[in-house]
């Protein structure tokens, strides 16, 4: 299992959250996600908390690739979307 898990800015939450929706619907519907999700930091807003959970590298490069992760980092300026920080963990677990 590979776990992904970080952080971004937004600048205005409410302008950023349709576009966070959809990137967190279409991933999940992605061949070995096994979880997506983002959620605002209580104690600093506008500092969202990124985890994700794939089944291997493979899915994750997949990811990597795929349309719906192009058009999200594209619509970042327009959305103040910024400062992102990621942390990639390849664990020796295998989901049943």
């Amino acid at each position: 299992m590979v776990i992904v898990e970080g952080q971004f800015r937004v600048d205005d939450i409410e302008r950023a959250r349709p576009l966070m929706a959809v990137m967190i619907e279409a991933s999940r519907a992605e061949e070995g996600c096994l979880d997506y999700a983002y959620g605002e930091d209580v104690l600093q807003p506008g500092v969202i908390r990124v985890i994700e959970r794939w089944r291997d590298r493979e899915a994750l490069d997949a990811h990597f690739d795929s349309v719906h992760l192009k058009r999200w980092r594209a619509a970042w300026p327009g959305a103040g979307i910024h400062s992102r920080q990621l942390r990639i963990f390849e664990t020796g677990f295998e989901p049943a």
